[in-house]
């Protein structure tokens, strides 16, 4: 009887330790970039509990995924634009199965196989924006309609940038007529010195929420991206979205499963279940930001389709200009300069 008893227990513990776990799905993203609804209905659907983590810089995310060993390493990531191709070149990334991909058809084909990832070999298009300036029409009375605003001495103490090297240098460079993209040594340098000159203007530089600043009246006008002033005028209509006359700068975010990941299927079912269009529609419904998925566009409602601030007119892209990578020599002459700025030097 006793050992009747006792293979009984064993067998109620072998059956305890094979019950399979509940899956998980690592997401590293940006703040605020991923309605709450979209993870709640996931899980319901699926079972996979997603652990939502974020960031608030290319550079950060970028860092910590290089640093990350496979025990602590995520599934998911959404980098912009050039660290797609960045990451990709380092080897970072898992090639992406398009077997297992579903609704890739959906996507805009303006905004896919683009040179940062050649056939999409190992990103899927997420959401794609603009950053340009936001402006408080409420204490702000003459148009401001470009980036050389931002050194109007009337708005001294009152300017926000965002917490983005890149973007920032991108300001400085356009005003003094030079690419975005400048991989030159002295253009950079000059960029650094244009912005210096804008420094005593700043009040804040914010990528948690760059449209928090705007809603506390810390400051008037400054950078924002154009999902951030989307969410900002539910409740300050007085805020307007501007494409500056020298340029906006666009992006495409995208996912990509890290080298690393230590549950790809799960990535895979999630990448799935947003390219849905009435999950892409909530998406863009809910953060302001323009969906690539063409058959999204179709659902939705007419005020998010036709605010210019989530879907710029043609001519509104006049001039915009895609970041791209710059590789890494150029990379850390903006590294330095960022940090000299940042810091008062």
């Amino acid at each position: 009887m006793k050992k009747l008893a006792l293979a009984a227990l064993l067998a109620l513990g072998l059956t305890g330790c094979s019950s399979e776990e509940p899956q998980v799905l690592n997401l590293y993203n940006w703040s605020e970039y991923m309605p709450q609804e979209v993870l709640d209905r996931f899980q319901e659907e699926t079972g996979i509990q997603v652990v939502y983590t974020t960031y608030d810089s290319n550079e950060a995310m970028y860092a910590k995924l290089k640093l990350l060993d496979d025990s602590a390493a995520y599934d998911l990531a959404v980098p912009s634009t050039y660290y797609v191709s960045k990451m990709r070149q380092e080897g970072l990334l898992k090639k992406i199965d398009r077997s297992k991909i579903k609704g890739f058809d959906n996507l805009d084909p303006e905004l896919t196989n683009l040179d940062i990832d050649p056939d999409n070999q190992y990103s899927i298009p997420y959401l794609w924006g603009t950053t340009g300036l936001a402006v408080d029409t409420a204490d702000v009375k003459e148009p401001v309609d470009s980036w050389a605003d931002l050194w109007d001495e009337r708005f001294k103490g009152r300017v926000m940038l965002t917490n983005d090297m890149r973007e920032v240098f991108h300001v400085g460079l356009r005003v003094l007529g030079y690419s975005g993209n400048s991989t030159n040594p002295d253009e950079i340098k000059a960029a650094y010195e244009k912005l210096k000159e804008l420094m005593p203007s700043v009040r804040t530089f914010n990528s948690d929420a760059p449209r928090v600043p705007y809603l506390e009246g810390e400051t008037d006008v400054g950078m924002i991206w154009n999902g951030e002033a989307v969410m900002a005028q539910e409740t300050m209509p007085s805020l307007k979205y501007v494409y500056p006359k020298e340029g906006i700068i666009a992006w495409l975010d995208s996912f990509v499963i890290p080298k690393n990941a230590r549950n790809p299927e799960a990535a895979y079912k999630f990448i799935n279940f947003v390219l849905r269009p009435e999950i892409s529609a909530l998406i863009s419904e809910d953060i302001g930001y323009a969906t690539p998925n063409l058959k999204a566009r179709d659902l939705l409602d007419k005020d998010v389709a036709n605010n210019r601030a989530s879907y710029p007119t043609p001519e509104d892209m006049k001039n915009a200009e895609f970041q791209v990578d710059i590789g890494d020599e150029a990379l850390q002459v903006y590294a330095k300069y960022w940090e000299m700025l940042k810091s008062g030097q």
